[in-house]
């Protein structure tokens, strides 16, 4: 049996470096063949599963957006998606004042008015370290792309439902921006999935779980 080919997209504003760092361990301790590309917008996320090189159907997936995007793409593939790797979904359906829409909206509003820095500011951490490389590599694109994020769509509940492959799936009891309640509604939905939780003092390492997770469904 030839070893699962998955493709792992960022979320918001995020980046290949930091999939890499929490996902290439645990996928290799499953053997699987993994593929985080460097993508910038919307449109490059879902041109990255539309040209993922494999000969068979492949696990797709991500975090938050990242998620959404695979999840989405996934329901209208389906011949093309053997399973689901989906961390922190911050909504189903529309947008309409989702946390993470929201934060990504003042993120973009902030970098176009005061500045990278003062978006920044807030930031500690582990996070701060991230977001600062990653949203300086989105360069000119970061504003817009903070906006089309904030305005995207994620799965449907119906199209949930449809996906009928062995799906993992993480969330975070105690992280506002990717509600807890979101995850569990996907959960339900997925005919096939596990969902496993974390805390925020967990992460970010801990949204790898999700590896374990999918494997789990299968």
């Amino acid at each position: 049996m030839p070893a699962e080919t998955v493709v792992l997209l960022p979320g918001t504003a995020s980046d290949e470096v930091f999939v890499r760092s929490v996902f290439t361990e645990p996928l290799s301790q499953v053997g699987a063949v993994f593929t985080a590309p460097a993508v910038r917008t919307l449109r490059e996320r879902l041109t990255a599963l539309e040209n993922a090189p494999a000969g068979h159907p492949i696990v797709v997936g991500g975090v938050s957006l990242g998620a959404h995007v695979a999840a989405r793409w996934a329901a209208a593939n389906p011949d093309r998606c053997a399973g689901l790797v989906l961390a922190l979904p911050a909504w189903t359906g529309s947008p309409d004042g989702a946390p993470a829409a929201l934060a990504a909206k003042a993120s973009a509003q902030v970098v176009a008015t005061r500045g990278l820095e003062a978006a920044l500011a807030g930031t500690t951490g582990w996070l701060r370290e991230e977001l600062g490389r990653a949203w300086r590599g989105y360069g000119d694109l970061l504003v817009p792309h903070l906006e089309e994020a904030a305005e995207s769509s994620a799965p449907t509940l119906e199209e949930l439902r449809s996906l009928d492959v062995p799906v993992g799936i993480l969330g975070c009891t105690d992280d506002p921006v990717h509600p807890i309640e979101v995850a569990r509604q996907w959960a339900e939905a997925l005919p096939r999935a596990v969902l496993v939780t974390t805390t925020l003092d967990a992460y970010p390492h801990a949204l790898g779980r999700a590896v374990q997770a999918w494997r789990q469904a299968c």
